[in-house]
């Protein structure tokens, strides 16, 4: 593993001809179609959901899902998902590739991202991020009580929250090492008796003849251009999201030992998934 892969050039994108720029158009239009369709559902929903149910939300989340199933099969993008999501109170926590880890990580299962307070702002997105039920927290150490807090809020009125532990994008082919200040939050008093925290493995495969790193998402890259570069690809591989054993918090020593402990087992599948794929392609070619 090099270690200034992030410096590295990254694949080369798809040329803007005219079939390229059509499936742009057909692409683009149809998610946002899909995207705007269900807003349209579930903004109404959540104004009666909201004040009956408050923090707990029975019924958007399954909006959400099938939305984003719904882009990914339009985009054309397979996701195959393996082992199960976790029951009871707990959290997630999955490497980070790309933008498009939102897509695949609520089409498998009905979760609430953490997201750095930034995102909340952000035009398009941010409305979307708040609509979905995102929780924004601020990157500061003073900030980490109100964090768990909040934390604590939402894992005990029944939602799965996910994060990504490294910190940032990456170009789809390593784990880099998950940074414990999250980790934290699952040792207060009343949360850590009750959660659980849940690995997950999200793999990328390139279309056969494709750079491995196609749809890694990293660096400087643009978000716009990365867009444009996959709505064009003529054809696309597929994604795997892989469900590991949720590890009980209060088998565990400190956050420290947490993060170790899920950042093993989604390096060594991780590892195991992309060797696979490896294998599979040579035998093939």
């Amino acid at each position: 593993m090099s270690i200034t892969w992030d410096g590295a050039p990254p694949p080369a994108h798809i040329k803007l001809g005219p079939l390229a720029v059509l499936r742009v158009v057909w692409r683009g239009l149809g998610i946002l179609l899909i995207i705007l369709a269900g807003l349209a559902i579930l903004l109404p929903l959540r104004l009666i959901e909201r004040p009956l149910f408050g923090l707990h939300r029975p019924w958007t989340p399954w909006i959400t899902q099938v939305v984003c199933r719904l882009s990914l099969f339009w985009l054309g993008l397979a996701y195959r998902r393996s082992g199960k999501p976790m029951k009871g109170q707990g959290a997630i926590v999955a490497n980070h590739s790309s933008w498009l880890d939102i897509f695949v990580l609520n089409a498998a299962d009905r979760i609430y991202f953490v997201s750095k307070s930034e995102v909340a702002g952000w035009p398009g997105i941010g409305t979307l991020a708040r609509a979905t039920g995102t929780l924004f927290i601020a990157r500061d150490r003073r900030e980490a009580k109100a964090q768990t807090e909040l934390f604590q809020e939402r894992l005990l009125a029944g939602q799965r929250l996910l994060f990504f532990p490294e910190g940032t994008s990456t170009d789809g082919q390593r784990v880099l090492p998950f940074k414990t200040t999250l980790f934290a939050s699952f040792f207060a008093d009343d949360l850590r008796p009750r959660v659980a925290v849940q690995p997950v493995t999200v793999v990328y495969h390139a279309p056969r003849g494709r750079d491995a790193r196609t749809y890694g998402w990293w660096g400087d890259m643009e978000f716009g251009t990365h867009l444009l570069a996959t709505l064009a690809l003529p054809r696309h591989g597929h994604v795997e999201v892989i469900y590991h054993p949720a590890i009980a918090v209060s088998d565990v020593a400190d956050r420290k030992a947490l993060a170790a402990a899920a950042e093993a087992v989604v390096r060594d599948s991780h590892r195991l998934a992309s060797d696979e794929q490896g294998v599979t392609e040579s035998t093939v070619t």
